[in-house]
């Protein structure tokens, strides 16, 4: 199944790290390869948008495939093929503009995907930002018809087991601070202060201090930061972007202090105990705490605070550092999450095209089931893919039908890419006599994110 929600997530934050971190990505020669794959995203968040006319709504389709399982009608649930041989009728499901959070999500998508291209390609850029325009027009025109897009079943019903979405205000938010960084227009600005307040009341519990795919808000904090410490526009944005830094301060608290989130005993972040799959949210937290940290090292600042503590750069390094060494092995499992790295990792990855072997054959809908409850590895590694990782104590089933921990997911893994990058040192960033790093060789680009702002 293909989910438009989830996919726009992964190209703004995808995006995101082109932004800051172009030089370290051209420093591996993996510049371009990145930005293939951006474009790639971005191409098919162009088609899921049709733009209102006289004649007809805005219209997005949110997902492709259905997820029918009662055993006779062949869906992208009951049957285990490899997509080259999928014949059977893939339906797709379609909303309007009052699918606010998936509208808010794509904007953002769109926008942070302008700015990766607007030196290289400036008329493809141009016809992203455009895009972006006219789907948070739609969206906001009307506040009193706006919701998820799961609560509409033709919208999305079936991605409730899936993508289920908490709110819609952190992805308007979230759209309106991209579209301002992507345009200049501070009518965005404007738009994501005034509603920030709102879109904070509107958080769950169990989302709190979480940056992923359903929840935007903890990511907007450090976005609103940065334009606070390197492009303050004063009033009337000074409270909005003061209380995102001081709610940024708590955030990297939550990291540090371990009296937010609790610690899996080999050292791994668990934020959401009951959901399962944790290593996405450990790697998005390192990103963010990496990310930061580099943020102070361009204002020279050796740490921050919050109500409850202080922190240094070197702690939040440290943190961002822990989770990602975790992730690549140093656990007590001693395996490897990401497949195809190091001496162990999992060989049973719940995956339809990596478990069926390429033979020449075509096999059908229910031809795949001997692969997928087969007890040998899979005939196929997916090089680079991280999987769903451990239980809160440490524990892992590399089992192809235990998904929860085998399963890779294109979200989970774009945190992990940013969490690689953000970490990278580039090859230019030497430290100086008092062995501290000169914050100008760090591989982050300062200012170039504020270029569309005069």
């Amino acid at each position: 199944m293909k989910f438009s929600f989830s996919t726009a997530y992964t190209m703004t934050l995808l995006s995101w790290t082109v932004i800051e971190y172009h030089q370290k990505y051209a420093d591996i020669g993996e510049l371009d390869h990145v930005k293939d794959i951006i474009k790639w995203g971005s191409n098919y968040l162009l088609k899921v948008f049709v733009p209102p006319n006289a004649t007809s709504d805005t219209i997005l389709y949110s997902q492709i495939g259905t997820a029918n399982s009662d055993g006779t009608t062949p869906s992208d649930i009951n049957c285990w093929e490899r997509p080259e041989d999928m014949d059977y009728q893939r339906p797709v499901s379609i909303c309007d503009s009052t699918a606010t959070d998936l509208a808010g999500e794509i904007v953002a998508a769109l926008s942070a995907a302008s700015l990766v291209f607007k030196d290289d390609d400036s008329v493809y850029s141009g016809e992203l930002v455009k895009a972006a325009g006219e789907l948070f027009e739609s969206a906001t025109k009307d506040p009193n018809n706006q919701g998820t897009y799961t609560r509409v079943e033709t919208c999305g019903g079936e991605s409730r087991d899936f993508y289920n979405s908490s709110g819609y205000k952190d992805e308007l938010v979230w759209g309106g601070t991209w579209l301002f960084f992507a345009t200049g227009d501070i009518s965005y600005l404007q738009y994501a202060t005034d509603k920030f307040q709102a879109a904070v009341d509107d958080e769950t519990s169990s989302d709190k201090w979480i940056f992923d795919w359903n929840n935007k808000l903890t990511a907007n904090m450090v976005l609103l930061t940065r334009l606070q410490f390197f492009h303050d526009l004063g009033y009337p944005y000074e409270a909005s972007l003061k209380a995102s830094s001081n709610m940024t301060g708590s955030l990297m608290c939550s990291y540090v202090s371990h009296r937010v989130f609790s610690m899996t005993p080999g050292g791994l972040v668990i934020q959401r105990p009951n959901y399962g799959a944790p290593l996405q949210f450990a790697a998005t937290a390192s990103f963010l705490s990496k990310l930061y940290g580099d943020y102070l090292d361009l204002l020279r600042s050796s740490g921050g605070s919050c109500s409850t503590c202080e922190f240094t750069v070197e702690m939040l390094q440290n943190f961002s550092l822990s989770q990602v060494n975790y992730i690549l092995g140093d656990n007590p499992m001693k395996m490897s999450y990401m497949v195809g790295f190091g001496d162990k990792f999992p060989s049973q990855v719940h995956h339809r095209s990596a478990s069926i072997p390429w033979d020449g054959q075509h096999y059908s809908c229910k031809d795949g089931y001997k692969w997928r409850d087969s007890k040998d590895p899979n005939p196929n590694v997916l090089l680079g893919a991280m999987v769903g990782g451990p239980d809160q104590f440490d524990k892992f089933v590399d089992e192809r039908d235990k998904q929860e921990f085998t399963e890779p997911r294109i979200t989970s893994n774009a945190g992990l890419v940013a969490a690689l990058i953000a970490l990278h040192d580039p090859p230019h960033a030497k430290k100086s006599k008092k062995g501290n790093y000169d914050p100008t060789k760090l591989g982050i680009d300062q200012m170039g994110i504020f270029d569309k702002i005069h």
